[in-house]
């Protein structure tokens, strides 16, 4: 179980664990963070301290510089590392709840 909630580690040390259960979202207290949206849209991204994050609608390719590129979609709970430097390509427009530290 302990593999399961830690997700799979990807490129440039994204993890990403695909449809969480309902008990995990809850012990981590998913819906009580804050929601962040954007339309589809490309731009790069360098984040100054780790973020976790629960995609509730679109899709999303994320490339870590000099990394293989990562398709996260609506179900997904990620977690990008502090200092990653990565290029956000949002394909369909994207509202998560999100977590910084």
């Amino acid at each position: 179980m302990a593999a399961r909630e830690e997700g799979q580690q990807l490129s440039g040390g994204i993890r990403l664990e695909r449809a969480p259960s309902r008990e995990r979202l809850e012990a981590l207290g998913v819906a009580s963070w804050p929601i962040w949206s954007h339309e589809a849209a490309t731009f790069p991204w360098r984040y100054e301290e780790e973020e976790t994050c629960y995609l509730l609608e679109g899709e999303v390719v994320v490339t870590p510089e000099g990394g293989e590129p990562v398709t996260l979609r609506a179900g997904d709970l990620v977690t990008f590392p502090a200092g990653l430097a990565c290029t956000w390509e949002i394909r369909q427009a994207v509202r998560k709840h999100y977590r910084l530290g």
